[in-house]
């Protein structure tokens, strides 16, 4: 049966490069490292370290068993945690994950689960390493995002809900020809490739992404001017005739002055806000359904207004 102490010295040897350095940071003489580590071998069947003069690396069985056991080790460290959380206060704590510009939603969601019985510890990252951390373990639930044609890079092993769908808009300045459309087609929004383009942070936005790739079938690439995270930078770029952008209509309940925003006619362009939990058989701190619930009331709630790009 597999020992998590073999865990342990894999994963130390895997950060520390070798069994000396690991037995070191571990605390533990060498012999007792090498010996969880045989007895890991013994268990799967074959060598988990290249072991050098110079060190040692996980094999590629090795590498999955860190991975893996990374997962079991975050969830063994849990369960202690919780279960002196609960012994001291009679409550647990739901490690809940979001990006930056989600925050404005925060104050609704922690008095929703508060009031559930829970604490709530929050970690602020982009989508990529939120999913990360709830592959390994640390974290219990999390609010992210993609586009409708961009699946979630979400190992299947964990459950998701679309939460809500947040139609995209182009922010244009109000002098732009196309600024009193209703909507604008692809063709339409095709014709904006002569504009410089203001982008999220992140060349992996599932938005930006989107909006390239629907230049690119036409042959077209426009130019990106910045690339920034900030709502009101984008905005007061628009209002100055610098660039166009891409707007969530969740994001800006009203636009500043000079700033038009318009629809999208394609269905595709839209923000999803996902939900994301782990599925049946693997821990979970709240339900899927729980947690929809808990983040659209927070959406519904929510008073709007320019604070930052999804």
């Amino acid at each position: 049966m597999l020992d998590v102490r073999q865990l342990q010295a894999l994963r130390a040897v895997h950060t520390a490069g070798s069994v000396t350095r690991a037995a070191r940071d571990l605390g533990w003489s060498q012999p007792t490292v090498d010996y969880h580590l045989h007895a890991l071998e013994q268990l799967v069947g074959g060598p988990v370290l290249d072991r050098t003069p110079r060190g040692s690396t996980p094999t590629e069985v090795g590498a999955l068993l860190v991975e893996r056991g990374g997962e079991i080790l975050a969830l063994c460290e849990r369960a202690v945690a919780d279960a002196r959380e609960l012994q001291r206060t009679g409550r647990t704590t739901l490690r809940f994950g979001t990006f930056p510009t989600a925050a404005a939603l925060l104050p609704e969601i922690v008095a929703r689960v508060t009031s559930a019985g829970r604490e709530l510890e929050v970690v602020l990252k982009e989508v990529p390493q939120l999913l990360d951390d709830l592959h390994r373990g640390e974290l219990d639930a999390l609010l992210a995002y993609s586009v409708p044609t961009i699946a979630l890079a979400v190992r299947p092993e964990f459950e998701v809900a679309e939460v809500y769908r947040d139609p995209l808009h182009v922010a244009l300045p109000t002098d732009h020809p196309l600024s009193a459309s209703e909507s604008l087609d692809t063709d339409a929004l095709r014709s904006l490739h002569t504009m410089p383009w203001v982008l999220g942070s992140s060349e992996r936005d599932p938005m930006d992404v989107l909006l390239m790739a629907t230049f690119e079938e036409a042959g077209l690439r426009p130019e990106v001017s910045i690339r920034t995270d900030d709502m009101q930078v984008m905005l007061a770029m628009v209002a100055a005739r610098l660039a166009v952008c891409l707007v969530p209509r969740l994001a800006v309940s009203v636009p500043p002055p000079g700033v038009a925003l318009v629809p999208i006619a394609d269905p595709a362009f839209a923000r999803t806000l996902l939900a994301v939990v782990p599925g049946p058989g693997r821990r979970a701190s709240i339900s899927l359904a729980q947690l929809s619930g808990v983040l659209a009331a927070a959406i519904e709630a929510d008073s709007g207004g320019p604070r930052g790009r999804v």
